[in-house]
Order: C-alpha cells, then sequence, then structure tokens
C-alpha cells in the first residue's frame, strides 16, 4: 500500500478520526489503531470505540491498493508536526509503515487488518433520511443537549430524542429536572423514534468543517448515520424508552412576562454570585403594584442580592430556580425578548422565544 498526501489533508482527518480512538490501556488494543485502506485510489481513514464509528473519505495525489492499522493518535501527533504543505509519503511494507515528507522520516509498527471491528453496513431498505443546512442542525442539537442527563443508570435520558409528530421532526432532551425541546425540520415525510447518544452528537458538531453546507441524517433500527461531504459518523441507538414528554409542557400558565433576554441573564448572573453555597437557588418573583420581575438571592454567608426588571405583570407570584439551568435555557434562545410564564411555584416555569414558538424549555421548580 501506498498513499501520497498533502500534510494539511491528512492531519485535518487524522485530527477527527483519532478522537474516537480508545486509549492504549483498552480491553482491545487495536481500538486505538486507525484503519488506513486504499481501494481503486479511494483512501479512507477509520477508527471505532465500537459504539461509534468515524470514518473520513481524504483526498490524495496517488495511492496504491492495500490495508493497514496503525497508533491513530501516534500518527497524528507526527503527522501535525509536519511542516505545513508538505507532500506525505506512506508505504507499507508487511506490518512496518513508513511515513516520511521531505528530510521527515519515521518508521511505525502497524497491525493487520484482519482484527480489527467489522464496521456497520445500513439496510438501505430500512431506512430514513433526512437532510438539513448545517447552521440549522447546529443551533438546533446546541439548544437540546444541554438538557440531556449524565446519568448512565438512567441510559434513555442520556441522549436527544429524534421524534416525528403531525409531519414535523422534533429534537428533545430532558434529565428529569429540565426539558428542552426543538423544531428541528418541517413537512416530514417519514417516521422516525431514535435516541441518539450525546457523545456521539457532540463528535458531530466537533467534526464539521467551514465548509460543509449539508447534513444527512440516516437512521435504522438500531443505529444512525450522519453525512457531511467526506465524513461519516455512525453510531449505536439507544435502546430505551424516551419519557412521553409532552404530557409535562404546560398547555397554559397564569403568570406570564415578557423580558428582555440580556438583562434577564445579566440579573440572574449576578443572583448567581450570591447563591453559589445555596444550591444555586434563586427566586424569581413577578409584582403587580410595582409591575416588576425580580431576581433574588440569598446567603448567610455572603450576603444577599435583588434586582428588578420593569414589565408589564398580569399576577403576582414567585418561583425558585437552578440559576445555572436558567442560564442555560437564555443562552438557548436566540430572540431578544422571551417569555417567561409559570403558575405556582411548584410548577414548572416555560421559557420561549416572544416571536417563533419552535423552541421550547422546562424548569422544575426548586423545594420551597
Amino acid at each position: 500500500m501506498e498513499i501520497e498526501i498533502t500534510q494539511d489533508k491528512l492531519a485535518k482527518a487524522l485530527n477527527i478520526v483519532s478522537r474516537v480512538a480508545v486509549g492504549a490501556k483498552a480491553t482491545l488494543p487495536i481500538l486505538s489503531n486507525v484503519l488506513i485502506k486504499v481501494e481503486g485510489k479511494k483512501v479512507s481513514l477509520t477508527t471505532t470505540n465500537l459504539d461509534m464509528v468515524v470514518v473520513d473519505y481524504v483526498p490524495v495525489l496517488d495511492a496504491k491498493d492495500g490495508v493497514i492499522t496503525v497508533p491513530a493518535r501516534l500518527l497524528a501527533e507526527f503527522v501535525s508536526n509536519l511542516p505545513h504543505g508538505e507532500k506525505v509519503k506512506i508505504k507499507v511494507d508487511g506490518n512496518k509503515v513508513r511515513v516520511s515528507a521531505g528530510k521527515y522520516s519515521s518508521v511505525i509498527n502497524g497491525v493487520s487488518a484482519d482484527d480489527f471491528p467489522e464496521l456497520p453496513e445500513l439496510d438501505k431498505d430500512n431506512t430514513v433520511v433526512y437532510k438539513m443546512g448545517v447552521d440549522e442542525f447546529k443551533t438546533g442539537i446546541s439548544s437540546v443537549i444541554i438538557a440531556a442527563s449524565g446519568d448512565t443508570t438512567r441510559p434513555a435520558l442520556t441522549g436527544v430524542y429524534f421524534n416525528t409528530a403531525d409531519n414535523i421532526l422534533y429534537i428533545a432532551a430532558t434529565d428529569g429536572y429540565r426539558l428542552a425541546e426543538r423544531t428541528f425540520i418541517e413537512n416530514v415525510k417519514s417516521e422516525v423514534m431514535a435516541i441518539v447518544p450525546t457523545a456521539t452528537l457532540q463528535e458531530v458538531m466537533r467534526s464539521i468543517s467551514d465548509d460543509v453546507e449539508e447534513i444527512e441524517m440516516i437512521f435504522e433500527e438500531n443505529q444512525v448515520r450522519f453525512r457531511m461531504k467526506e465524513i461519516e459518523i455512525t453510531s449505536m441507538l439507544i435502546d430505551g424508552s424516551f419519557p412521553d414528554y409532552r404530557q409535562l409542557i404546560p398547555k397554559d400558565n397564569d403568570i406570564e412576562v415578557v423580558l428582555d433576554r440580556t438583562e434577564l441573564n445579566r440579573v440572574t448572573k449576578i443572583a448567581a454570585i450570591f447563591s453559589r453555597e445555596s444550591s444555586r437557588a434563586i427566586a424569581c418573583e413577578t409584582n403587580v403594584d410595582s409591575g416588576t420581575f425580580s431576581v433574588s438571592s440569598i446567603s448567610n454567608e455572603i450576603g444577599e442580592n435583588n434586582s428588578e426588571i420593569k414589565t408589564y405583570v398580569s399576577e403576582s407570584g414567585s418561583v425558585k430556580l437552578d440559576s445555572r439551568f436558567l442560564m442555560d435555557a437564555l443562552n438557548a434562545l436566540d430572540e431578544e425578548k422571551v417569555l417567561f410564564s409559570f403558575s405556582t411555584k411548584i410548577s414548572p416555569v416555560v421559557l420561549r422565544n416572544e416571536k417563533s414558538k419552535k423552541y421550547t424549555h422546562i424548569i422544575m421548580p426548586l423545594n420551597s
């Protein structure tokens, strides 16, 4: 096997695929390797951790067929330190892999590809395919993934739930304390219910380059593939039942105020300074008499804080929230004016953009 490729293209591809390669202490040592395959001058770099597979098809100057596996991070570090713009040559002799560029040369001990895990195949007759712009994909995933759980004892909550209803593809995530839902793609014809691991989506987000404009999502019964030009990321879906979350979204709230998002974020950050010693608890209160929405916090050790925002208030009420949860929600909203609504001190708080209703974020109140 022989490959001739520019340093920048090889370094970029290795940087992407090497993130998935498992460390050298893995139960299966071959998982720390990258599979380099040349077939008909089409070169692919592949890594896997058994739950996820990343493939990058790299453009080369020249190549001869063959296949080998090489320690991924070792090769990535060596290539990244070569001079930018150099032509890199990879030549395999047995299990010896010579990598050279100008006056730089290394020989790396490779491993036969026979022990590399079998790569997943998709049954094209049983797949559901969606396509969308990269900007919309990144905005949508970023706005819901913040609500996903990190508790591995509840695996169904550690992913993002892709689901269809009324010809709309929604994405949602919850950790039991907050819930985020977004309209992802409208006017879809196919149906899907799939929980994609957050680790997979984070890897997809990191792998999107500036020149990618569209992303393709291919769902099968037990796996999903994200295709972005020359990069493919295939992942197992989470086996479990996602909660019937729409029942958790209040249809009507007694108290609703319109607030400037930047101002609310500012007063929440200030209140958070005083709530670090009290489980990040802050009090949000509406007052009809003064026409204000206030955010306050009290710490026995530090002191107390109270900030007010002038707004129209129809009814007085108060609720306690986790300050970090509220700031996460505000950062996910993308309009200057937001709707903040609730009914009682024990009812969920609902946050939405004032105009667009495509994103909903719910935060459960803290105990008084």
